[in-house]
């Protein structure tokens, strides 16, 4: 059985930044690449809020250099992903997808989250050509533009808002007749004169040439009223949720109710010696790049820290 004195499960910001750390302390991090090299980063196109790069970078451009700079340290980078985990008693136990068992000192967990979609073949279709899940990471591109909202969360509510800073309209498409979000939220949104709240409305489909031009959309779907018609925008935003990818890991760290994994006041700790969390899946409220990076590096060096007490 193979040993490895820390593993990092996640490719993304948080796993790349953890392994540059790491390999920097001399630690010969191994990383666990998982099913999106690069994590939900790439799934966007051009970054202009990570810092560094004052004209922008291409999101697979900035994850291909993360990725570069953990090798140049001496990370192994393995293109496997964990299906299994035993995380009872050290060195932990972990199952591959082809089957392997091997254990570990040290594990940092940094899978990520993975943003809800409505399923329609549409949005993979435009996927960074209109269709994004950060209004804080695109909302720049759509300036003075028309942009839609899926949603009636405190989420929606708050991209719906920000949006509008930007945007020359905003549609917030909500499937229910009211909204969910905290009422100093619902007040902020209908008093916004740029927002038009689409009570009652699923969204259909997208079209567009070369990227999103328009939706559509049904009001009351399946009522005697139902009402099917076109509105046309420039982006479609989601904002439904996001889904942390912890779920091999629940049996034995500390969740909250959606699945994200709690950690020790402002640390990268889950509770378990030698077992870190960093990034998006420990973080329901930022959901950022750079915030994912730096957490990354808080783990790496809480796990320098405790193989240090294996010695």
């Amino acid at each position: 059985m193979e040993h490895i004195k820390l593993l990092i499960i996640g490719s993304g910001p948080a796993g790349y930044t953890a392994a540059i750390y790491a390999g920097r302390a001399g630690l010969s991090p191994v990383i666990f690449e998982g099913l999106q090299p690069g994590g939900q980063l790439t799934t966007t196109t051009e970054i202009e809020n990570f810092p560094g790069f004052p004209q922008g970078i291409d999101a697979n451009e900035l994850m291909s250099q993360m990725r570069s700079q953990a090798e140049r340290f001496g990370a192994e980078i393995r293109s496997r992903i964990v299906e299994k985990t035993d995380l009872s008693k050290a060195p932990y136990h972990l199952w591959t997808d082809d089957g392997v068992e091997l254990e570990a000192d040290s594990i940092i967990i940094a899978t990520g989250a993975s943003a809800k979609y409505l399923g329609l073949a549409d949005e993979e279709k435009y996927k960074g050509m209109g269709v994004s899940a950060c209004a804080t990471c695109d909302g720049f591109f759509y300036r003075k533009k028309v942009v839609a909202v899926v949603g009636g969360g405190d989420t929606a509510c708050e991209e719906a808002t920000y949006l509008a800073g930007l945007a020359s309209k905003v549609y917030l498409i909500v499937r229910k007749p009211y909204l969910r979000a905290a009422q100093i939220m619902q007040e902020r949104v209908k008093q916004n004169p740029k927002i038009e709240i689409l009570f009652e409305t699923n969204t259909l489909g997208l079209f567009g040439e070369d990227g999103v031009e328009g939706a559509h959309v049904v009001y009351r779907k399946g009522e005697p009223d139902e009402r099917r018609y076109d509105i046309a925008i420039d982006g479609f935003f989601l904002a439904i949720g996001h889904r942390p990818n912890s779920e091999i890991f629940r049996p034995w760290v500390k969740t909250d109710e959606t699945g994200y994994i709690l950690t020790e006041g402002d640390s990268p700790r889950t509770g378990i010696p030698g077992i870190f969390a960093a990034g998006d899946v420990a973080d329901p409220h930022y959901r950022q790049g750079v915030v994912a990076a730096g957490s990354g590096a808080k783990a790496a060096i809480e796990a320098e820290k405790y193989l240090q007490t294996l010695k």
